[in-house]
């Protein structure tokens, strides 16, 4: 599908050259470098179907006939119910994802399908799919990236529509060959929820998320679950206080960590199977452990690093007693014991990987109960624990800094009502939002932190929120912490720019060093494909001279090159954490030569503080790690250097020199 920013392909000098140390460029008579080989694609998996000539023709022509069309009225919000079936043929052709001969059939089935809704926006106005009951395949437009993604929805035909009805979201297993094309048919064609076993339920319309195809929920796997949630909320009277999460397999795996991490958006959580950690699920040992870095970073996915928080509302597990996944839940039920929580974990006997009908039976009427009592918005009592500050707080009390980033933070924060005083216990925190969701008036509120007490003074209005900070002197104080600081939202590391909208911008022309041209050459190509193919979205690219200020002030920049190289970098370069000329950068204390290495990072953007700015990084996690869901993590903290003596493959960009963390306040 044509993305609304201007797509912009560069390509260095060196492309082209055969493949092995050096080549001789007969028109210069000068030695050049030989490209870099090309990384196997893992996901998706490219189909054995061929498709003939003439049939590979006609559906590309429909699909560019339709895109032009999907352009045409893309500002409308039910373009995107044609535009993510348009973009599943799209890449299905692009990528060979054709895995059976009725495939084919399928394709044209969903163009004749997308075709004919188009006729309905443009000719009349009219999308009655958004009307009807039963199973319904629709859309949405990412924020992330402007692609359109699908889902599906499970509408019982008679629930009563006429007030705020339940959700469940339900988010599905692992499945290699279940890109767009094959996610939209299975929601038009079958019950998935439970193993369809809740076809015939009637109580809440079922949500199913796409989860960018892959990647276990996670990168913006996680953000479209929130995206489609939103979507769905637009054109549906859903009770945002009864919406409940659920999962099964890398599905569970998901309702572990969003549960964990997100806990106050669902008024339940429910994880059949899947994993909750990597360490352990991977069976590895010391000797098998990888860098210190990437250990730190299995934090940001892995659930014990958030076991308090699933204490803050109905929990309920499932495994089968024959799967080998049953391991998640046991772990997790050692961890939360740990906090002082005992799991509920309902246990299918006989069962491998997969629901028992009886389980089933019992874990919905659970899911009855949680939607019949529905989310609390205004706790008295409130446990939290994250080692980042992506995952920042459970509904009232929301960190806003800590003391050090990947050291675990804890808060026990109390709420006395009628004496009108808040008393919380924290570890490793700095800064705290004190803001109700249901509006609760804190003026002449006291809150007792540790051994001190403040108090918030009644100015006569009401005062909806507040701020709390640790002053210059180690105490407690109203107000905002001053200076750039590691906040939420703009914490690191590299891949958290991935997670909202951003813009990659690559450099006005090669640089001048040929082995940085080469390097920035392949890597920027690589994030370029395997955004779309991974992520199943077109990688959205400026040049430099297009950007503007609304692209500045909405969203990260990703870019490529050096300050001779990249008039972007160049702009800003003075107030990054780098010395960087043609010959040789100084970054981290340390200098190195241009010929030899390349900084990687990301930084508060000088031109927007509000927004990140990444130097020379796509996903951090490669195709190696695509084997199982459990490795898609970020393999990069906040800065590496990559050095050219390892060429980029399936597991690192290069040699990784050097790497680590910014502090606190971006130091």
């Amino acid at each position: 599908m044509k993305s609304r920013v201007a797509v912009i392909a560069w390509s260095g000098l060196l492309s082209g050259l055969i493949v092995g140390g050096h080549a001789q460029d007969e028109n210069a008579g000068e030695t050049s470098l030989a490209p870099i080989p090309p990384i196997e694609r893992r996901l998706p998996p490219r189909g054995e179907v061929e498709l003939k000539k003439s049939v590979r023709e006609d559906l590309e022509k429909r699909v560019q006939e339709l895109s032009d069309r999907v352009w045409e009225i893309d500002f409308k919000e039910d373009a995107a119910d044609v535009g993510a079936l348009v973009k599943a043929v799209e890449l299905a052709l692009e990528h060979g994802e054709f895995y059976k001969e009725a495939d084919v059939e399928l394709a044209t089935e969903i163009l004749d399908l997308a075709q004919e809704r188009h006729r309905l926006i443009e000719e009349e106005d009219a999308t009655p799919w958004a009307r009807e009951s039963g199973l319904v395949v629709r859309g949405y437009r990412s924020k992330i990236d402007d692609s359109y993604q699908p889902f599906g929805l499970e509408i019982p035909a008679d629930l009563d529509r006429s007030k705020p009805v339940p959700l469940l979201v339900w988010l599905h297993g692992r499945g290699d060959k279940i890109t767009d094309l094959h996610f939209i048919q299975r929601c038009r064609t079958k019950s998935q929820a439970f193993g369809g076993m809740v076809a015939d339920q009637q109580d809440a319309i079922i949500l199913h998320p796409f989860g960018r195809h892959c990647v276990g929920w996670k990168h913006a796997g996680e953000i479209d679950v929130f995206e489609a949630i939103a979507r769905v909320q637009e054109e549906y009277l859903i009770d945002p206080d009864r919406i409940a999460l659920a999962g099964f397999s890398m599905g569970g795996a998901g309702a572990w960590h969003i549960g964990a991490h997100c806990r106050d958006q669902f008024c339940a959580v429910h994880a059949g199977a899947g994993f909750a950690e990597t360490k352990e699920y991977n069976g590895l040992t010391p000797d098998q452990y990888p860098s210190e870095v990437e250990q730190i970073l299995w934090q940001w996915y892995d659930v014990p690093s958030y076991a308090r928080n699933l204490r803050n509302g109905p929990l309920l597990a499932y495994s089968g007693a024959d799967d080998k996944q049953k391991q998640a839940a046991d772990l997790m039920a050692r961890e939360l014991k740990k906090v002082g929580h005992d799991l509920r974990h309902v246990i299918g006997e006989g069962m491998g990987h997969k629901y028992h009908p009886d389980s089933v039976v019992e874990i919905w009427a659970w899911l009855k109960e949680a939607w019949k009592e529905g989310r609390d918005l205004s706790p008295d009592h409130i446990l939290w624990q994250t080692p980042t500050l992506r995952y920042p707080g459970f509904q009232w009390m929301q960190i806003q800094g800590l003391h050090e980033h990947w050291t675990p933070a804890i808060v026990e924060a109390n709420w006395n009502r009628e004496t009108r005083e808040i008393a919380i216990q924290s570890e490793n925190v700095s800064s705290f939002l004190l803001a109700p969701e249901d509006g609760s008036n804190l003026a002449g509120l006291t809150v007792r932190i540790g051994d001190q007490e403040v108090a918030i003074e009644d100015p006569g209005f009401a005062i909806e929120a507040a701020h709390l900070s640790l002053d210059e002197k180690g105490e407690w104080a109203w107000g905002e912490r001053e200076g750039l600081r590691k906040r939420p939202g703009l914490q690191g590391p590299i891949d958290d720019a991935f997670l909202s909208r951003f813009i990659v911008v690559g450099p006005d022309e090669d640089p001048s060093v040929p082995q940085l041209s080469r390097w920035v050459d392949f890597e920027s190509d690589h994030f370029r494909k395997r955004w779309k193919a991974l992520m199943r979205g077109e990688l959205p690219e400026m040049g430099a001279s297009e950007l503007d200020s609304d692209d500045v002030r909405d969203a990260n920049l990703v870019l490529w090159g050096d300050p001779k190289s990249n008039p972007v970098i160049a702009e800003m370069i003075d107030r990054l954490p780098i010395e960087w000329d043609e010959e040789k950068f100084r970054f981290r204390g340390k200098e190195y030569r241009s010929d030899e290495a390349v900084p990687v990072f990301i930084f508060p953007n000088p031109l927007n503080p509000n927004r990140y700015v990444v130097i020379n990084s796509g996903l951090t996690f490669r195709e190696g790690h695509d084997r199982t869901n459990s490795l898609q993590n970020p393999k990069l903290p906040d800065w590496a250097v990559v050095g050219f003596e390892q060429d980029p493959d399936g597991l690192v960009p290069g040699k990784i020199l050097d790497a680590g963390f910014f502090s606190e306040s971006w130091k």
